[in-house]
Order: structure tokens, then sequence, then C-alpha cells
């Protein structure tokens, strides 16, 4: 009887570290980033220690490729990455979507920077943003070709700054994507 009272409890401490596990991070500015990787759109591995704590990070979440806001908030950043690089900056989109719908994404809009394949959401967890589960597909003529883009999840909208300490030196939840990247450069502006 003790044994399994004993095998009872372990199984429902395990369960609550699961559970724990799976919790969303709440990241405040000032906090240390987390390190995380992912597949990018060259399908390579992309690991944040290669570049935090030696550039200016600037890590964006979008709900999905090609679609209208997200198109914009990446147009956006495209436009700006010139002025962006000569400050020191690194920008990194991370969405749901899958390494090939990101291979598109920025094949059809000529993006200038990485995208990383979030698809189980994984990273975004680790920076605390809302996901919501489920397989989404949209369907895109790209080259003449009717192109199926399907995500792994959706999240949110959100962009973080990490400074060159590797800490959140902003964050923000509300993000208007079209201006977005002018948003940033005010902030990288303000960042030593």
């Amino acid at each position: 009887m003790k044994l399994a009272v004993f095998t009872l409890s372990l199984l429902l401490a395990a369960g609550s570290a699961l559970r724990a596990e799976d919790k969303p991070a709440d990241l405040k500015v000032g906090d240390k980033a987390p390190a995380f990787s992912a597949k990018d759109d060259t399908g390579k591995t992309w690991k944040s220690s290669d570049v935090v704590g030696k550039k200016i990070v600037v890590v964006y979440f979008y709900p999905a490729d090609l679609t209208g806001g997200c198109t914009k908030q990446a147009c956006g950043f495209r436009d700006d990455m010139k002025k962006l690089k000569e400050k020191g900056v690194v920008v990194v989109g991370v969405s749901g979507d899958s390494v090939r719908n990101h291979q598109l994404f920025k094949k059809v809009h000529e993006l200038n920077f990485a995208l990383l394949a979030d698809e189980d959401g994984k990273v975004a967890k680790a920076f605390g943003v809302p996901v919501r589960k489920g397989k989404k597909s949209i369907k895109r003529k790209i080259d003449g070709k009717e192109e199926t883009l399907t995500r792994g999840v959706t999240a949110s909208r959100w962009t973080y700054v990490i400074n060159r300490n590797g800490e959140i030196a902003f964050k923000n939840t509300k993000v208007n994507a079209a201006g977005d990247s002018k948003a940033i450069m005010k902030v990288v502006a303000t960042l030593k």
C-alpha cells in the first residue's frame, strides 16, 4: 500500500512539473533573455547564443507568413534593415510556419533577415508569447503555382529587443505591425 501511495505521489509530482514547464514564461524588461534555437529559412539551426551578447537582437513573433499584417511587419524590417545593421542590430522573425513557408515568404518579399520555424511553439513559450494550437493552412499563388502553406501553431504578435548584455531591453505585446520596425529603431537609438 505504501509503495502504491509513493508511486502515485511521484506520478502527480511529475505531472505538476510537466505542466509548469508547459507554462509560458513571464519575461519583463531587465530579465535575462532565454537561450533558444530553431531551424531558419535555410533549414539550418539558428542559435541565439551565436548573436546574443555580441549584437542587439530583435526577436519578433508573428502569426503567419504571406498574410496582410505579417507582410507589412516583415517588409518594414526589410526596408529598415540597413539602418538597423548600422546600429549593430540583428533581426529575427519567429512564427509557427515551416521552413518551406519561410522560404516562400522571403522569396516573394525579398526579406533580408532570418525567419525561424517554431512549429511547436517552443520558442514562443520561452518568451511568454501566447500560441494557439492547431494546424492552419492558407493557399497563395507564387510564381504562377498555387502553394499551400501550413503552420503548426499561431503565435501572437509580440516584439522583444535583447541588449548586448543579453537582457530584455524592450517588450511590446500590442504591436502595430506596419509600424513595428520604426518603433524598434527608436528603442535601439536609446541603447548603448
